[in-house]
């Protein structure tokens, strides 16, 4: 993706957040919801944390949460969230690309819809787990690469229109290689998530414990 096409996306995610309700709910994702609490709270890097429904999450279980997203605007969002639970997370706007995190600093990473460009995904993947510590936690969700037949008969279930956008298992499986796999699935889920993650949807679902 080249400069011009970040800052469209950066624009278009901003216009979204700067809708007055929160366009994906207050409610964390049910897959973060049923699995973050296995785990010893410690520190977790939440990329792409929008408007910040799971970080505030993973803060009220009581985790230090580091939470990012290109979108000022969701940030706004995220921070009066978590003002609403009465609990605290960092949030910092900008490129994951150009962040930078001390190796192995995370105890947990939380990728809920990190969407990526097809050029980047596998090398952010990469980036971010070089910043989890050996025995550290990855939990992700987000779309398949079937998804496309279900967003493009119902465009409110939402997802990328770009198929090397969507994932599939062997991807993640060769992403995170270095990982015991807790578990690796593609499924079809129906989601309620704010107004743009209604229906029926095919999402990749990992959890991995890195080596």
């Amino acid at each position: 993706m080249d400069k011009n096409l970040d800052i469209e996306y950066k624009k278009m995610w901003d216009k979204r957040y700067k809708e007055n309700e929160f366009v994906y709910g207050k409610e964390p994702n049910r897959f973060f919801k049923e699995w973050l609490p296995k785990f010893e709270p410690g520190t977790i890097l939440m990329p792409a944390d929008g408007e910040g429904r799971n970080g505030v999450f993973a803060s009220q279980l009581g985790w230090k949460v580091i939470s990012s997203d290109l979108s000022e605007e969701g940030k706004l969002k995220a921070l009066a969230l978590a003002q609403e639970k009465n609990v605290s997370l960092e949030y910092i706007v900008g490129d994951l690309e150009q962040l930078h995190f001390e190796t192995s600093s995370f105890d947990a990473i939380g990728l809920i819809y990190a969407h990526f460009s097809a050029e980047k995904k596998s090398f952010l993947h990469k980036k971010l787990s070089a910043n989890l510590r050996p025995g550290g936690i990855i939990i992700f969700e987000a779309f398949s690469k079937l998804h496309l037949l279900y967003n493009g008969r119902d465009p409110k279930v939402g997802g990328p229109k770009d198929f090397n956008m969507l994932f599939s298992t062997n991807e993640i499986a060769a992403d995170f290689e270095n990982y015991e796999i807790l578990l690796l699935e593609e499924k079809e889920i129906t989601l309620e998530e704010g107004k743009y993650h209604i229906g029926k949807g095919s999402v990749i679902r990992f959890v991995g414990r890195k080596k």
